[in-house]
């Protein structure tokens, strides 16, 4: 659920890989204490996305998670967030009751970055997740380049616990898409992006897709400065949901070509 491409933009002239730090799991309770709210999305026929909790009963994540391969949206009761998955264990399981990406986002035959600097999505889910050790991230500004982030995500191999990078590079930023060195695989689609500030974690992008640049694998991730706003507006424009939850997609415009997010390497 993450695609590979060229990067062909000019947007660093030195090591792509200085001082990054590898993954770990974050198997234990100790070793994932502080990052509970980072989940696996679980879609059914589909596989798996990387989502994180920022309010209470809403994640965030990348549009693109919310198509099947031939580009039909995906419907709300597909899906299940998992909190702090580790182990076959969650800290809170949740379903979703509605879900909306940002309304700029269309899928795209091509490997072009134009959809990557809108694909987000939010989902709501279908009961609160009001645990005090499972807390809502707060959104912060992008970063800048060179500036050092982290990100937190599960991945092919790594499905059953998620994996910390805690140190990865801002490599360039370029018409709303972030360039990083970040390591990121299939079902890594949709993880948070970390700046660290007087100790908290605040999310600073979603990761989006692989790429390459100079020959080098990179990560890319969304600019939320803008485009997030965007899509809170969007999804509060339709209210409250109704008793009951619907499961319909709020908006994937008028464009549904399938091969969006889904070319493998």
């Amino acid at each position: 659920m993450i695609k590979r491409i060229l990067l062909a933009l000019a947007l660093v002239s030195g090591p792509l890989h200085a001082q990054d730090t590898p993954l770990v799991s974050l198997d234990t309770g100790e070793a994932n204490r502080g990052w509970e709210a980072v989940g696996r999305l679980d879609i059914a026929g589909k596989g798996f996305c990387t989502a994180a909790l920022i309010r209470e009963t809403m994640i965030l994540t990348a549009a693109h998670c919310l198509f099947d391969f031939d580009g039909t949206p995906v419907t709300a009761e597909r899906i299940t967030f998992s909190a702090g998955l580790r182990g076959g264990r969650a800290d809170a399981t949740r379903g979703v009751s509605r879900l909306a990406v940002h309304p700029d986002y269309a899928f795209d035959p091509t490997d072009r970055t134009d959809n990557v600097a809108v694909d987000i999505a939010v989902l709501e889910l279908d009961q609160a997740i009001r645990l005090s050790r499972v807390q809502p991230f707060s959104i912060a500004p992008q970063p800048d380049a060179g500036e050092r982030i982290g990100i937190v995500s599960y991945g092919r191999g790594r499905e059953n616990a998620p994996s910390l990078q805690d140190v990865c590079n801002v490599i360039g930023k370029q018409r709303g898409v972030v360039a990083m060195t970040c390591s990121v695989d299939f079902g890594s689609s949709g993880a948070p992006v970390f700046r660290i500030v007087e100790g908290r974690a605040e999310i600073v992008s979603v990761v989006s897709a692989m790429a390459e640049l100079e020959g080098a694998p990179v990560s890319l991730g969304t600019s939320l400065d803008g485009p997030l706003d965007a899509l809170m507006a969007h999804f509060a424009a339709f209210g409250p949901a109704r008793p009951g939850g619907s499961s319909r997609l709020l908006s994937v415009g008028q464009r549904n070509d399938t091969g969006a997010k889904f070319v493998r390497p």
